[in-house]
């Protein structure tokens, strides 16, 4: 099961805070506030996206914003030291053994290549259809990305809009002079809206979503050749050091039973 990943919820927090406090700092936040400006800017944006995208693919849009906000998949180390036990087991007791282990992996794509890996398919084969796995994973997700990044590009546009029709209304008619500083701000809060979602939200929620798919996807490399190099009957040991070539420096520096204590 994911967990929650709780840096970048305290972030967005923590910079909307800052500039809250930023704002108080300047004057009163009631001058900050503006529905029709919020209106143009987000419920706009929002439907110009609808008019770029499929609704059948926007629809998926709270579950993909989901996804940011839990943990990646990037417990490589802990891979390294499941597949390392699965290679020992498999050069003792023969492939057929590693059957009784798949119920206690709880990653599908691993799963689904130890059992063609069990059932005796070519090696080629194998490599052929995770890859393709791997490319349907990349191109679900990119979709996500896509959709945010696209918004953010859309949200200061409207944002422009907003301002345009303020100025244009503020300067058509310019017999009381004193209100024209009044007007000229209450423009610019549509521009403040624009920038603020796109940098603060959606622009963080895109790239986190990029983030996470490239994590992911080196990882399920790496299963790939876990996999081949089960199936390949190598000495274990030769597999654990070509598995811990995709680690980090600090990743290496996991103790195995370390890492099967917080697995466990």
């Amino acid at each position: 099961m994911k967990k929650i990943d709780i840096i970048p919820i305290l972030a967005l927090f923590l910079g909307t805070t800052l500039i809250l406090v930023a704002m108080a700092m300047g004057g009163n936040l009631i001058i900050f506030w503006s529905l029709s400006s919020m209106i143009i800017t987000m419920v706009g944006s929002f439907l110009a996206l609808m008019a770029s995208y499929p609704f059948k693919i926007l629809k998926q849009a709270p579950m993909i914003t989901k996804q940011a906000f839990v943990e990646p998949l990037d417990n490589r180390a802990e891979l390294v030291s499941l597949v390392s036990n699965l290679s020992r087991k498999a050069r003792s007791e023969g492939l057929l053994s590693l059957e009784d282990e798949l119920t206690d992996i709880d990653d599908e794509f691993l799963t689904k290549g130890l059992q063609m890996v069990i059932d005796g398919i070519e090696p080629e084969n194998i490599t052929q259809i995770l890859e393709l796995e791997i490319a349907a994973i990349e191109r679900r997700h990119g979709i996500g990305h896509s959709i945010f990044k696209a918004w953010a590009e859309l949200a200061p546009a409207f944002g422009m809009i907003g301002t345009l029709i303020g100025l244009i209304t503020m300067l058509s008619d310019l017999s009381d002079m004193s209100k024209i500083g009044i007007g000229m701000a209450t423009a610019l809060i549509t521009t403040f809206y624009g920038a603020f979602f796109a940098n603060m939200v959606l622009t963080p929620i895109a790239n986190k979503l990029q983030s996470q798919t490239e994590n992911e996807i080196y990882t399920r490399e790496m299963m790939i050749e876990s996999v081949l190099s089960i199936q390949s009957g190598i000495n274990p040991r030769i597999v654990e050091e070509k598995l811990k070539t995709f680690l980090t420096t600090k990743e290496k520096l996991v103790k195995p039973e370390a890492v099967n204590e917080n697995a466990s």
